[in-house]
């Protein structure tokens, strides 16, 4: 599947905010958004006014780029959310919130999201005892995601653990630190969404 792999400091750059696309350095004076506070290209420096529809495309890109989802991969989460009951905001991001990848992350398993998809890819997880290789595999309540136990032993995997070990882990996964492994109890709720987004603004522009 085809996705980004230019410099993920311009990502943020554009935004306009940490995305924290690259783990531990984003914490660090080497983070690109620190050193440079202004969109890349010619005319980064230049003041410019958005318009409502601006607005509502740059919120789009932040939530595509904090996740690392394409266009038409986004779109096809946004039907699904428009099709669910309740607040079609929440559910979109409640959908994003379940990809394998980005569990992977908030359990603390990657430092990053897009580590966390390489992972994923190299197939060092399993939910509910099956290896899943697909970083957009959509988890449900009651699915079990393990690190293998082949994996276990991997410096790389030991050296994530460390880095990450005091990192908050979101009350909707139930963290076990001693297996390796953690439950989804709950669908990831609005509350528990630590991102700066106004998901509105994305519904509103899918809603044109």
């Amino acid at each position: 599947m085809a996705r980004y792999t230019g410099a993920v400091c311009r990502l943020c750059r554009r935004e306009g905010q940490k995305l924290f696309l690259k783990g531990e350095r984003c914490y660090t004076e080497k983070c690109g958004i620190s050193r440079r506070q202004y969109a890349p290209g010619q005319h980064g420096q230049g003041r410019k006014k958005l318009s409502e529809y601006g607005h509502q495309l740059r919120e789009k890109q932040k939530a595509r780029r904090y996740y690392g989802v394409l266009e038409s991969q986004f779109r096809k989460y946004f039907d699904m959310a428009n099709k669910k009951a309740g607040v079609t905001g929440e559910n979109l991001l409640s959908i994003l919130e379940s990809r394998l990848d980005n569990v992977v992350y908030r359990l603390g398993f990657g430092t990053s999201r897009p580590e966390a998809r390489q992972l994923v890819l190299h197939g060092h997880f399993t939910v509910n005892g099956r290896k899943v290789d697909i970083p957009s595999f959509l988890v449900k309540e009651g699915d079990v995601i393990s690190i293998k136990e082949k994996s276990r032993n991997s410096e790389k995997i030991k050296s994530i653990l460390d880095s990450t070990s005091s990192r908050v882990v979101p009350k909707w996964l139930d963290l076990d630190r001693n297996t390796l492994s953690a439950k989804v109890v709950a669908a990831a709720s609005r509350d528990d969404i630590d991102i700066p987004l106004e998901e509105h603004l994305i519904v509103e522009l899918y809603s044109k």
